[in-house]
This record gives structure tokens, C-alpha cells and sequence, in this order.
């Protein structure tokens, strides 16, 4: 357990947030490529998701769970916003797109509730899931290491980087990002994110970025009272003073992409998330489609509740 973990709420049932894509992207580029599916293709990037999925269905035994995948890759409202936004990373080849649909279908044949939209990415719907579930007094656990997911983070959430085994509250933050969780998105407005291509205020880094909103609160307080900058103890002061003034609507723009949304449409699982039935017949199927070994079916039919009866 890391030094970071904090004390889960008692009281506050834990709804698992599962940022799909980033672990089924680790598989695709970690997995050796010899897997293959009935058909010849390949599908390391499921057989990775599978043993990860496996470990923390029998880690943690979750009775609330949603696991979101990112379907809007050049659709997203971001995009309208900004056409350039994520326009840095290449299109996802067809095979991962096929290994996508496969690890989506698995997690429903598990009884987990997939979630994926046309016009929202998975960061939204993981927000949505969690503001939907706080009224229904559950608190979040987000797996995933990214640091946008950070601000959305209460007194009673953590996020969990699975593949490093660390935990954090909201309080822990700042230390390792600079900032405080409600911070995050005006931070990378200042800073930019080169991983989704938003360029920030040109002149404005990680550090600066921290300093500014730690003494100003917000972007907006900050904007409102640019003419301080000038006066503070910061190097290069006088010139972010300029940058800012300059890039005032470059800033809030960016901002819009940096926030993720809570207005995201969730489907019938909200907002509970409890786990579903398990689909034993798609389940079997897709352990013969994907040509799971003996110890990967044995592993999913107890995830699933099911008895496990190897072929003879």
C-alpha cells in the first residue's frame, strides 16, 4: 500500500471508475503480439485488458462498477471547439479499433456497466458517473493514473494509479501536482497539455502556472486581477503580465477543453452502477472467439459467479 492512501469513508458505499482506454492502450503496446482470435487477428490489447479487469475484480470485489471507453476520438464537443484538440495523436489502426469492441463487449458479458459516447470521452463520463452516484451517497474510486481526472476529486474520493499500486485523496494533490484538485483544470489551461495538444498561455509553464493560481486562487481571479502579476516575486514576471493579456481568450478557451464534464448521458445503470447480470452465453462465446487459455476462462467464470467445467 503507498504512503499515499487515504482512509476510505466508511459510510460511503465505493463506485469504481474505470478509465478503460488508458489500460486497453498500456496492453496494446506491452502485450507481445502473438495473440490471436479465431479469425487471425490479433488481440493482445485484450488479452492485457482481461488480466487487469481479472486483478481488480478480485482485488477489490466491487459491487459498483462502470468502466469508460473513449469512442469520441475526432467527435468530441472539444473538437467543435477546437478542431486542433488531440489533432497531434495518430488515428487508431483497425485492429485496435476491433480489440476496443472486444473489450467492451467483455466487460458486458461480466455484468459491468460500459460506458462510451459519440461526443464525450471516457474523463466525462467518469465525471458524470461520479456526480450522479455523490447524490446516492457513494464516493468514487477512479482508476487511472491521469492527472486530469484529479480535479475531480472530493473529500471522500481517491484515485488509484493501478500499475504503481498508489492511491490519493484530494489532499494529495498538490504534491504531486503543484495544485489543489479543484486547481487542475485552470492549470493545464495556463500551462497547456502537449498529450492533447492544448497550448496554454505561450510562456506560461508548470511551474509559473503553480505559482500564479497559488496565489490568486482561481483563472478567473487571476484574469480579473492581471495587473498584480507584475508586482509579484516570480521571474518573468512583467512578461507573463503581457502573455496573459494578451492570451486572456486563448486561456479560457482552453480551459473549456481542460474541464472535464459532468453532463455527460450515462444511460440506465445511473446511478447506482451496481453490477449486473452476468451474460454466461456471451461470456463462453467470447472465451472461444478470442481463444482465452484454460487459467484466463477459469479466472472470468469466478469473476462472473459461474462454474468453470474445462473442455474435455
Amino acid at each position: 500500500m503507498s504512503a499515499e492512501t487515504t482512509p476510505a469513508a466508511p459510510s460511503r458505499a465505493p463506485l469504481y471508475l474505470v478509465d478503460a482506454s488508458l489500460y486497453v492502450f498500456r496492453a496494446w503496446h506491452s502485450m507481445p503480439d502473438e495473440f490471436r482470435d479465431a479469425d487471425g487477428q490479433p488481440t493482445n490489447a485484450v488479452h492485457g485488458f482481461a488480466r487487469f479487469l481479472l486483478e481488480l475484480l478480485e482485488r477489490e470485489r466491487p459491487r459498483h462498477i462502470a468502466v469508460a471507453f473513449d469512442e469520441a476520438l475526432d467527435s468530441c464537443f472539444r473538437n467543435a471547439l477546437y478542431p486542433a484538440y488531440k489533432a497531434n495523436r495518430p488515428p487508431a489502426p483497425e485492429e485496435l479499433k476491433r480489440q476496443f469492441a472486444h473489450c467492451k463487449a467483455l466487460g458486458e458479458a461480466l455484468g459491468l456497466n460500459v460506458l462510451a459516447h459519440g461526443e464525450y470521452e471516457a474523463d466525462d463520463l467518469i465525471g458524470s458517473a461520479l456526480h450522479a452516484a455523490r447524490t446516492h451517497g457513494h464516493r468514487g474510486v477512479i482508476v487511472s493514473a491521469d492527472k486530469d481526472l484529479s480535479q475531480l476529486l472530493d473529500a471522500h474520493d481517491e484515485q488509484w494509479d493501478f500499475a504503481r499500486g498508489q492511491r490519493w485523496g484530494a489532499a494529495g494533490v498538490k504534491a504531486r501536482h503543484g495544485v489543489e484538485a479543484r486547481q487542475i483544470a485552470d492549470y493545464l489551461a495556463l500551462c497547456g497539455d502537449a498529450v492533447d495538444n492544448i497550448p496554454g498561455v505561450p510562456g506560461i509553464g508548470a511551474k509559473t502556472a503553480a505559482v500564479l493560481l497559488s496565489h490568486f486562487g482561481s483563472l478567473d481571479a487571476l484574469l480579473e486581477r492581471v495587473d498584480e502579476v507584475a508586482f509579484l516575486r516570480l521571474r518573468g514576471a512583467a512578461q507573463a503580465t503581457v502573455r496573459l493579456r494578451l492570451h486572456r481568450e486563448q486561456a479560457l478557451l482552453c480551459r473549456q477543453l481542460t474541464t472535464i464534464s459532468l453532463e455527460a448521458p450515462l444511460g440506465a445503470a445511473a446511478p447506482a452502477f451496481a453490477r449486473t447480470a452476468v451474460d454466461a452465453d456471451a461470456l463462453l462465446s467470447l472465451c472461444e472467439r478470442l481463444r482465452f487459455g484454460p487459467l484466463t476462462r477459469r479466472r472470468l467464470h469466478a469473476a462472473a459467479g459461474l462454474d468453470y467445467a474445462p473442455a474435455q
